[in-house]
Formats: structure tokens, sequence, C-alpha cells
């Protein structure tokens, strides 16, 4: 399994109007969205994303972003309820829509009926799987579509989006998109393995914005010794939302005693933590999981 909410933060953290290559009915000016990931007041659950847009365009939507890549029965209703208490505490808020990535609709996210009128009117979903068969996707789209292709089909299909994109300033982009889909569903394999798949060279790969950014590899060497312990820092901040929000996605809320140890963990045990959780079916797991890391 991906640890998605990771990547979607990073492909849209720095460059917010990429979202706007999968919104092809909004009109050709908009731009300028501000992309922010609120942590909702009570339960402590931070969004995937949200797009602000510049003050000057009233008319454009915030968009409201989720990456649910597997199913659950109690998304919908999670989906509303969240939606709601952002609106509730963001009442700058005009205009808006939900965006929802997934593998594809027939998943189970729960019964549509008590919701009805909030997926028709609302939701826009972005469906991975049907993207890969589609020649008229976006570029960015099909790169997406990587994260759920089987592995022996990663090379051909890499090689056919980068060809597509050949000579144009979107080149670089889907290259960083690659790299990051890789490492994020084969952080164990060699990096002349990734490049392989990916049909990306070694000097490429090791300066992409997503090996360098995400990961925090990729370090110049002469870097100032402030600046490496800063940048350790943000990598240990980061590792532990990430975790806290997995958690609470996978265990329910946490007790403040949990909380104040996972806080606690070094940054090896951390991304342990993130790369065990991801196959936790509750809340006793993670109480496994700490009694074993004492």
């Amino acid at each position: 399994m991906v640890a998605s909410d990771k990547l979607f933060f990073w492909l849209f953290q720095n460059q917010p109007d990429r979202i706007l290559q999968l919104q092809s009915d909004l009109p050709p000016d908009a731009g300028g969205y501000r992309f922010s990931a609120p942590v909702l007041k009570e339960r402590e659950y931070r969004l995937d994303g949200l797009f602000l847009p510049p003050p000057e365009r009233p008319d454009l939507p915030a968009l409201i972003l989720e990456a649910q890549m597997a199913a659950d029965a109690g998304f919908l209703r999670r989906l509303y309820a969240e939606t709601a208490r952002l609106l509730q505490q963001q009442p700058g808020i005009g205009p808006w829509r939900v965006v929802v990535f997934c593998p594809h609709r027939e998943l189970d996210f729960g019964a549509q009926e008590p919701v009805a009128e909030f997926l028709r009117e609302r939701v826009q979903w972005i469906e991975l799987q049907p993207a890969a068969k589609d020649p008229t996707a976006p570029p960015l789209l099909k790169a997406l579509a990587l994260l759920l292709q089987p592995e022996r089909e990663l090379p051909a299909t890499t090689a056919m989006i980068r060809a597509q994109v050949k000579g144009t300033a979107q080149a670089a982009e889907i290259d960083d998109v690659i790299a990051a889909i890789l490492v994020s569903r084969f952080s164990g394999r060699s990096i002349p393995e990734l490049c392989a798949m990916g049909g990306i060279t070694l000097d490429d790969f090791t300066q992409s914005v997503a090996y360098r950014e995400i990961y925090g590899l990729g370090r110049q060497e002469g870097r100032q010794e402030g600046r490496q312990e800063g940048r350790q820092e943000g990598r240990q901040a980061g590792e532990l939302d990430l975790a806290l929000r997995l958690l609470q996605r996978r265990c329910g809320a946490l007790s403040a005693q949990q909380e104040a140890r996972i806080r606690e963990l070094p940054l090896p045990q951390l991304e342990a933590l993130g790369e065990a959780l991801l196959d936790f079916q509750g809340p006793a797991d993670l109480i496994i999981w700490l009694a074993d890391h004492a």
C-alpha cells in the first residue's frame, strides 16, 4: 500500500495550480490557488488538501482534496462531515467543490443514499484506473495512475507518458511526479531499479524534487551543519504529522498517553511506525507495536 497522503501533499504543496490540469471546466484564466492541509478542530483531523483561489477571483471555487486509495465503508459519511466542519470553521470560503482521487468508484465507500445530494452536487471523482486506459487523459493524471499499475507494466507506461510530454514545459514536472510515485511505491528498492522502472537517468532521478524534498535525500555536499539539522527536524515533524494522521484513520482517536508516546519517538522509529501502520487493522495493533518498541 502506498502512503498516498504524503505523495499528494508533495504533489500540490509547491505547485497548487497543478490541480487545474484536472479541472477542465474552470475558466482558462483560473490560477493563483493557495494550497494547505488544515487541521479541523475537535477531532484534530487534517484534510488531505485545500486549494483556496486568489482573493481577486471570488468566482473560482475552493477545492477540497481527498485521496482515498482503499475501500472504507465509512468514507462517504466522514467526507461529508469533515467538509461541513471545514465550512463551519472557515466562513470565508465561498463556492466550493470536493475532489476525490480514488482507484475507481466501485470500491465500497459506504452507502450513498444518506449523502446523495452532496455527492451529486459537490463531489468530483478522479478515478485513476480508468485514466490509465484513457488516451485523452491529461499526462499528470496518467502519471498518477502509476500508483496502481502492476510493476511489470511500469517501464512501458512511463516511457509512453514521458514521450507524450517530451520537449514541452511539462516534461520536468512529469519526471518529478513519476519519481515521487516510484519512491512511494517501492521505497525498499535500489535507485537503479527505480530509474529503470521510470526510464529516468540516475542523475535526473537524484536531482528530482521528489527525491530531495519528500524523503530528505540527495543533500549536496558542503551544506552547512545548521541547515542539515533544520532539514532533519523538518523531516521528523513531517513524519510525525503523517503518522498521527494515518493512525487516526486506522485506529481511531488516540489516547493522550499514546499520542505523547508517539511524539517522543526518534526519527528512525517514526519511520518504522509509518511503514508498520499501513498493515494495522485497529487500535490493538498500535498497542502491540508500542509495547514492542518501548
